[in-house]
């Protein structure tokens, strides 16, 4: 008589709600957003209550200034806490910003200014990001592709200025494609689900000087994660189920900046834009745009999470902050496929 496994069926997991905030308290010099997190500032508290509003439980953190022994991070982590909703676990890689180089990296003809960083920053770690998670991150698998170098992107837009790279031959040798980073950061998920948290934030597409130094490099942040997904580039392709998340400073349409890269990201054959909506205090009717800036090029859509194509979407939206913040809360609820 044949034998006969009997499988119990997979227990059902609520959705995972994921997060990318950017949230604008980057400080002036080292130290002072730890200080106004401990004064409990206004747009620290603005930034707690949008969080708290959308309880995430995988949360990426952009502009927020990073430390070496992750202080502040910890202790605003403690704040959210102390409003009911604990984010225990987290990681923030050093990023790009502020990074000394002592090269002129933008062609002013001066060293030493946050336009010679390797990352725009007026002190090591300005407007870094982190990753908080309700669920535990696995740091050993955890990537930071933060050193790769903008010359190794397949066709790299480095600005060339009669056949010479630009500003020199050195600032080309050393210059890294990242603002902030680019990182891979897996998060387990319950049910033995392992998923991967895509995580970047690009600098703008103005300023830099001369030649669209900042344009070209905006858009290759952005083509990173197309090149990475297609296996094009000197690493591992990162293993589904992950999710593309954080800002890219650049709209598909809208702005400044080459559009393309937004478009081909957005409509990658591996990922999906469920394109969340809400509305901006002072308007009408729900957007897709995630910034305003009312002196610039006012509505826009730069902060993004594109799931992989084998994960469910049950629900997206857009938290915005109180004025004069410049940027909204985007949140997503998906469910991982089991292993």
């Amino acid at each position: 008589m044949p034998l006969v496994f009997l499988c119990a069926p997979a227990q059902a997991t609520r959705p995972i709600r994921l997060a990318v905030f950017h949230t604008d308290l980057d400080r002036d010099g080292p130290g002072l957003l730890l200080r106004d997190i401990r004064r409990q500032s206004a747009d620290v508290i603005a930034a707690r209550d949008t969080i708290l509003a959308a309880r995430p439980d995988v949360l990426l953190l952009l502009r927020f200034d990073h430390d070496l022994h992750r202080v502040a991070l910890a202790e605003f982590a403690a704040l959210l806490a102390d409003g009911g909703h604990p984010m225990p676990h987290s990681l923030a890689f050093r990023p790009n910003t502020g990074m000394a180089t002592r090269l002129d990296l933008d062609g002013d003809g001066r060293t030493g200014t946050p336009d010679d960083a390797q990352g725009f920053g007026r002190f090591a770690g300005a407007g870094g990001m982190a990753v908080l998670s309700r669920l535990p991150i696995d740091h050993e698998q955890a990537v930071d592709h933060a050193a790769f170098l903008w010359r190794d992107l397949p066709d790299s837009l480095y600005p060339i200025v009669d056949g010479e790279p630009y500003p020199s031959p050195q600032a080309h040798e050393i210059q890294r494609l990242s603002s902030t980073g680019h990182w891979q950061v897996p998060v387990r998920l319950p049910g033995d689900v392992t998923l991967t948290i895509l995580g970047w934030h690009a600098g703008p597409p103005v300023f830099g000087g001369p030649h669209d130094r900042n344009r070209h490099r905006n858009h290759d942040e952005t083509m990173f994660w197309v090149h990475l997904l297609d296996g094009a580039l000197p690493m591992p392709t990162p293993r589904p189920p992950f999710v593309v998340m954080g800002d890219s400073n650049l709209d598909p349409w809208r702005g400044d900046g080459l559009h393309a890269a937004a478009r081909t990201l957005v409509a990658h054959r591996d990922l999906q834009d469920p394109v969340p909506t809400g509305r901006r205090p002072g308007t009408a009717s729900d957007d897709p745009a995630t910034a305003f800036w009312p002196d610039g090029p006012g509505a826009m859509r730069v902060s993004y999470i594109l799931p992989h194509r084998s994960i469910t979407v049950h629900d997206s939206g857009l938290i915005w902050p109180p004025p004069p913040a410049g940027h909204a809360l985007v949140w997503m609820d998906v469910t991982a496929p089991p292993p």
